[in-house]
């Protein structure tokens, strides 16, 4: 039971030849075959570790008619959430064995969404991510009818597709209601870009808390997810005595509110209290650290990857909505109204 001679890279035969089985198994078990035993599985799985064998992709997918590729359709942005998401979908698809192909869309219209989903499917993906924020757009049902496709985050739900994400508005809800909670008249809001479906959401959970408690919302602001515009509008804010809270629709926007509120002499929390949403990695580390609403972006990407194997090799296709709600994360930036 040697090893392949020095410079040779170790094949089917080798694997076989040490594991004290047949080349046929080792091909069971690289396929993940259910026709192999939990003891066999297990000795051809440390000859591979041993002897350091690598499946030949192209070969794999001859036999088996899939590329053991994912494709990903992303916003072409370096928003953390954007880019979280590709990370935490690259990851997960390399943890069940497959490559990723990304294709980003300059501004997630559905031009160019549709564009993109073609570019993936001509290039022969096994299925779709789609990471975008997008709403209302059209497919021709045509484009993916061999080709399953997972999308992340978006509300609507086409024809047998799977939707995984959170619930931006519950969210949003929920961090205005803390505030609300800790005795603040009012909750001023500095919402994304007005065409984002996210910051649409956002601005609508702000507005129901308010509502159903009885207060008559403020003027929205509206920032671009930059900290600078969150600087901008929490100038704007800071100037007016009346705002004893905000809620912030991303880290990075109340970030810069931070710094506005503590120019003007504002006091975060003892005189404005600030929630934001995302638990970006700097939240945490501020001078005043951040209340935020968390989305855990590598529990739904590795949801989403995990559905889309299952229609890869299932092809059960049923329109189905898996969402979770943000949880808000308690720090040193709200606190009770002092009137």
């Amino acid at each position: 039971m040697s090893a392949p001679p020095a410079g040779r890279r170790p094949v089917m035969t080798d694997i076989a030849r040490l594991a004290g089985v047949s080349q046929k198994t080792v091909s069971r078990v690289v396929n993940n075959s259910p026709q192999v035993s939990e003891e066999i599985r297990a000795r051809v799985n440390a000859a591979i570790e041993q002897l350091g064998f690598r499946p030949n992709m192209a070969a794999r997918a001859l036999v088996s008619r899939r590329s053991q590729v994912i494709g990903i359709v992303t916003l072409g942005s370096a928003l953390y959430g954007s880019t979280a998401q590709v990370i935490g979908v690259e990851r997960a698809a390399r943890a069940a064995g497959y490559s990723t192909l990304l294709v980003s869309t300059p501004d997630g219209h559905a031009e160019s969404v549709s564009s993109a989903i073609e570019q993936i499917v001509d290039r022969g993906v096994d299925g779709i991510i789609l990471s975008e924020p997008v709403d209302d757009w059209r497919l021709d049902p045509a484009l993916l009818r061999d080709t399953p496709l997972v999308s992340i985050g978006s509300r609507s739900l086409l024809e047998n597709q799977i939707v995984v994400g959170y619930d931006q508005q519950g969210g949003a809800r929920r961090g205005t209601e803390h505030l609300l909670a800790l005795g603040h008249p009012s909750v001023s809001h500095i919402a994304g870009p007005a065409d984002f479906p996210d910051s649409f959401s956002r601005l609508r959970g702000w507005q129901e808390a308010l509502e159903d408690a009885g207060i008559r919302p403020p003027r929205v602001l509206h920032g671009d997810w930059s900290s600078r515009s969150g600087y901008e509008a929490g100038r704007e804010l800071a100037a007016d005595p009346r705002v004893s809270a905000v809620f912030v629709a991303n880290d990075r926007m109340a970030i810069g509110v931070l710094r506005a509120m503590h120019e003007a002499g504002r006091r975060v929390p003892e005189d404005v209290s600030i929630v934001g949403f995302d638990d970006i990695p700097e939240a945490e580390f501020q001078m005043i650290p951040l209340t935020t609403l968390r989305q855990d972006y590598a529990r739904t990407t590795e949801r989403a990857v995990g559905e889309l194997l299952h229609l890869i090799h299932a092809r059960e296709r049923r329109p189905q909505r898996i969402e979770y709600v943000p949880e808000l994360i308690v720090r040193s930036s709200s606190g009770p109204y002092r009137g």
